[in-house]
């Protein structure tokens, strides 16, 4: 079953978070518009929004209620890319031009900032204390994560816990908050609002492994950038930690700079594959959905629970 497929009776409402999305990025400036517009065109898979909207399942469901958070969340998330495209120097993000490339590295910044803006101005709709303190304290944990990505660049020496608390910071927990925070929003029990949190940590766990995994066995096309570009940015993920077990892998891996030719690259992710650390990472990657579908376990049957169940299973699964 196709990922959309699985929440397709969410469509009317994602429907409505779309064109609030496209509301949103707005501006006075018909540049900063064309660009904002551009980045959300680029497509993506709303796993935010749908996590709110399952989230809000659990409680007292009101759409007007909760495509604020839902578009509160996309908004951020895009504007994180915007600014990890200027740090990457990366062209192309899903196939098409990066907001940098295709106008500068100066008005993306801006862009991401604009975008960033107008998610903390759609929060302002909601007067639980909580909900801000949860996103305020996220926010921080994300801005160190990019940090860390920073510092760490080609930084071989560094330990698995390093990576782990990077992608925890990166990108599971704007997936938990997601489901926290659209439960919250529809006003759901303190137990119910926590265990989906775990959830979505879980999954952003495991959804961000599957996807370091997949910048080495895809090709250009389905990656919509070449193979190995984040080991070739000197990001450090989970199959490089293992492929470095092998020493003489860990020499030529070592070697990496910006500057390393394609043909170089090319040998070099061969040379990862067969160690069989995309084996290894897919079980860990395993490991975090096992722990997903037990905290799912703790929550009520509903049509919800099943969904986040086989969102869970594709994303850990997932090919492309």
């Amino acid at each position: 079953m196709k990922l959309k497929a699985m929440y397709s009776f969410l469509n009317t409402d994602l429907n409505i978070v779309e064109k609030e999305l496209e509301t949103a990025i707005q501006s006075n400036y018909p540049l900063l518009s064309e660009a904002s517009l551009h980045l959300l065109q680029a497509g993506g898979k709303r796993i935010r929004p749908v996590f709110v909207l399952l989230a809000g399942k659990f409680g007292n469901y009101n759409i007007e209620r909760m495509k604020h958070i839902a578009v509160a969340l996309e908004l951020i998330h895009m504007s994180s890319l915007v600014h990890d495209d200027v740090i990457d120097d990366a062209e192309l993000r899903r196939g098409k031009k990066t907001i940098k490339a295709k106008w500068s590295n100066r008005f993306a910044m801006y862009t991401g900032d604009y975008i960033f803006a107008r998610s903390l101005e759609l929060m302002t709709k909601f007067n639980q204390p909580l909900i801000h303190q949860i996103l305020a304290h996220t926010l921080v944990e994300v801005c160190r994560g990019e940090i860390e990505q920073i510092s760490d660049k080609y930084r071989f020496d560094q330990n698995l816990r390093c990576y782990l608390r990077r992608i925890k910071r990166k990108t599971a927990l704007l997936i938990a908050v997601s489901c926290q925070l659209g439960a919250l929003a529809a006003e759901a029990p303190k137990e119910i609002h926590e265990r989906l949190y775990l959830f979505g940590y879980y999954v952003g766990m495991s959804f961000q492994i599957t996807d370091d995994i997949l910048d080495f066995i895809g090709t250009e096309e389905q990656l919509g950038k070449p193979a190995g570009s984040d080991l070739l940015q000197g990001n450090i993920t989970l199959p490089v930690f293992f492929a470095m077990e092998d020493e003489k892998v860990k020499a030529k891996i070592t070697q990496i700079t910006p500057e390393t030719p394609p043909d170089e690259m090319k040998e070099i992710i061969s040379l990862i594959k067969q160690t069989g650390a995309i084996e290894k990472s897919y079980a860990v990657s395993d490991r975090y959905l096992q722990k997903a579908f037990a905290v799912l376990e703790q929550l009520p049957k509903n049509k919800a629970r099943n969904t986040f169940y086989n969102i869970a299973k594709y994303i850990g699964k997932r090919k492309f």
